[in-house]
């Protein structure tokens, strides 16, 4: 009879996933036949799954089973059309079971954009990620009081917020703490430190994340994905694919509720199934104008909730 395994998916690509067992052995594998026909409308299986799997010889194996996941972290991956430029209908899990995300946005050069930054906590609020981090890498290019009037905003709300200086290893201690023992995704946009930021935290950890590729080629999207293991326990994952989200599996009337300032006041309007925009009686709109809510923050919620009407327009 075939060993059976338990393991963690630690890589993805094409089809094969290398599944990493109790021992640390590592074993590629495929999906059982069954499993592969559920994958048409969704990744059964993505980095960071827990699956059982049936050991074939020494290097591979078949995925039995995935366990239910407590988190995943999804876009809308277009299907249909050139490069896949048509609707988007297909749920791609960017990383499964992760239990924090660390948002990764420079003091300054660039300055931060708000807007990306609310995108990133919108799709980890609907993730279901446990804990969402920011983290403020080149606070030595600016004034730390002004950097931390700008992201106060977001500290009121109740997401926890590193200072950092990579250059200077500011906050690095406290950075590479906060990693150990945890799956975390980590992310930003370009140009704000990620790379100096993970050398610092391990030497050579950037170019071990960035060996992961990721490109889109619509229909025939590949995607290699990888979650690095860290010295200090705990594995790492750069997600290219959420500088670019689609957010999966929100509709315009849901996406109140994950702007965790804007949800508490939603029941109080007026009518059930206000938009926030310019109905009468809204206590959200109320909200802003009484300093409750951010004006940025609801500028933002207005844009996505846009966006998110165009997409189901279109489809």
């Amino acid at each position: 009879m075939s060993e059976i395994l338990n393991g963690l998916v630690v890589k993805d690509q094409s089809g094969f996933f290398w599944v990493e067992v109790n021992n640390g052995k590592i074993y590629v594998c495929r999906l059982r036949g069954k499993l592969m026909e559920e994958a048409q409308s969704s990744d059964i299986a993505a980095v960071g799954d827990r699956v059982t799997i049936q050991v074939v010889d020494e290097e591979t194996g078949i995925i039995e089973e995935v366990a239910e996941r407590t988190s995943a972290l999804s876009r809308a991956a277009r299907t249909e059309g050139n490069r896949g430029a048509g609707q988007a209908e297909r749920e791609q899990v960017i990383i499964a079971n992760a239990d924090q995300a660390l948002f990764v946005f420079a003091a300054a050069s660039p300055l931060p954009n708000f807007k990306v930054l609310d995108r990133f906590l919108v799709a980890g609020e609907i993730s279901g990620i446990e804990e969402l981090v920011l983290v403020v890498n080149k606070i030595d290019l600016e004034d730390p009081s002004q950097v931390r009037a700008r992201f106060a905003v977001y500290e009121q709300l109740g997401y926890p917020i590193l200072y950092t200086c990579a250059l200077e290893g500011i906050g690095v201690d406290a950075l590479r703490e906060r990693l150990s023992g945890h799956i975390s995704v980590f992310t930003g946009p370009s140009g704000v430190g990620k790379t100096s930021l993970l050398n610092a935290i391990q030497p050579g950890l950037a170019r071990s994340v960035k060996s992961v590729g990721s490109r889109d080629e619509g229909l025939h999207t590949t995607r290699d994905s990888a979650l690095i293991k860290l010295e200090s326990g705990g594995y790492i994952a750069d997600t290219p694919g959420i500088r670019t989200l689609n957010l999966w599996d929100v509709e315009p009337e849901e996406l109140d509720a994950y702007f965790v300032e804007i949800a508490p006041y939603v029941e109080q309007c007026r009518f059930g199934d206000c938009a926030h925009v310019n109905e009468p009686g809204c206590a959200v709109r109320q909200a802003v104008d009484d300093g409750k809510i951010s004006q940025d923050r609801y500028r933002s919620y207005l844009q996505l909730r846009d966006e998110l009407e165009a997409a189901y327009a279109y489809s």
